[in-house]
């Protein structure tokens, strides 16, 4: 029975993940299965995959097809590179230890290069995360530079409105207040004057007193 491995089809619209099946050639895609190997992810960055390596490994050396984008993610996983060791030892190139040692260190320089890989992301997330907000800034100062060279015309006429309202009751003020009539003072000075003559006419009549004394 020829065999396939590939993917089958999760979850909603345009929010997708995968199961990777070991399944007949013959099936319809997201039918029946003959065993489960691991999931995908492709939404995540990067995309995560779960896979059962051993088992994996079993049916690429019984002769499972995977699919280009299975052949992909089991290349991914080192699936692939194992089954090239294990193939350099069946032929007796070398033994299983120095099979697993370079098995090893392909997976060490893996895992550096994807740590590589998911910092670059996230850097590259945030980088633009902070030229959307360094754009944002720009586009608000534009509008408020905007806003101000609008209004700005119209705060000068408030201005001078106000001004021109405060001048304009202290003219009204000073316009109502009543002119200080001083000439009525000077007449009253003036009419006092006869008072003080009809005191120096008195002066006389009491001289007249003091000569009439004697003759008594």
């Amino acid at each position: 029975m020829p065999t396939k491995i590939r993917l089958q089809r999760h979850g909603r619209k345009g929010a997708a993940f995968y199961h990777i099946v070991v399944a007949d050639s013959r099936s319809p895609r997201d039918g029946k299965f003959i065993e489960k190997l691991g999931t995908y992810n492709p939404i995540t960055q990067p995309a995560t995959i779960d896979i059962n390596f051993d088992s994996a490994v079993n049916w690429i050396e019984k002769g499972a097809q995977p699919t280009d984008t299975c052949r992909a993610i089991l290349s991914y996983k080192g699936v692939l590179f194992k089954k090239h060791l294990q193939g350099g030892v069946a032929k007796g190139a070398f033994d299983q230890a120095e099979a697993d040692r370079r098995f090893a260190a392909w997976m060490g320089d893996k895992e550096n290069r994807v740590g590589k890989s998911a910092e670059a992301v996230v850097k590259a997330k945030e980088d633009a995360r902070k030229d959307k907000l360094a754009a944002e800034a720009k586009k608000k100062e534009a509008i408020a530079a905007k806003v101000a060279a609008k209004t700005a015309p119209l705060a000068e006429e408030v201005a001078e409105v106000a001004e021109a309202e405060e001048v304009a009751p202290v003219e009204a003020a000073i316009e109502e207040t009543p002119a200080v009539d001083e000439a009525p003072v000077a007449e009253a000075v003036v009419e006092e004057a006869p008072v003080a003559e009809l005191a120096v006419e008195e002066a006389p009549a009491a001289e007249e007193a003091t000569d009439e004394e004697p003759k008594a």
